[in-house]
């Protein structure tokens, strides 16, 4: 049976291969091949890409945010997104706000209150994402932070920085960010 399966393989890929050992298994064994030969299930989970949730913390400076620079070269967009990252299994949402800080930065955050959450459906670089964003008020616990100009995320090739978003010339991440933010003020 080993060789007959390898034969299928090599003409006609792995999948028809397996189909070969039903086939087998129903000529000479019975469940078996009906088990391997049986339709295959569509799985909505595992089909369809994923919901992300993130938390991703406002850390201010005055009038400037602190986020970090993006592009995406499909639709030759630069952007600005906070700080912060996924959510994992059985982690809450400050938790993961406050690893993903010492993971980038090196940096230990407090995190305040949760100013709202963003559903964010989106492309980027011509793939479908979905997003959704937890987003927390957040200080350093170290203040000299705040006077570096850039920091390098160690994780990432990025470089966080401090900008001002109140001219309306750059976009920021997610969407619906900045009119959250101008309705905090």
């Amino acid at each position: 049976m080993g060789i007959v399966v390898v034969a299928f393989a090599g003409v006609w890929g792995s999948g028809r291969a397996w189909l070969a050992v039903g086939v087998l298994a129903v000529i000479g064994g019975g469940w078996a091949g009906r088990l391997v030969l049986r339709e295959p299930r569509v799985d909505s989970v595992t089909t369809m890409p994923s919901i992300r949730p993130i938390a991703l913390g406002i850390i201010r400076r005055g009038d400037s945010l602190l986020v970090f620079e993006a592009h995406d070269d499909v639709k030759g967009e630069t952007y600005y997104r906070p700080l912060g990252g996924g959510i994992e299994f059985g982690e809450y949402a400050e938790a993961a706000l406050k690893r993903e800080f010492l993971e980038e930065l090196d940096a230990e955050i407090e995190v305040g209150e949760l100013l709202g959450v963003l559903e964010n459906v989106f492309t980027w670089r011509d793939r479908p994402g979905h997003e959704i964003a937890f987003l927390y008020a957040a200080e350093f616990a170290d203040p000299g932070r705040y006077e570096r100009e850039e920091m390098k995320i160690l994780d990432d090739p990025a470089t966080a920085r401090w900008v001002d978003f109140r001219d309306g010339s750059k976009i920021l991440y997610p969407k619906g960010l900045t009119e959250l933010l101008s309705a905090d003020q």
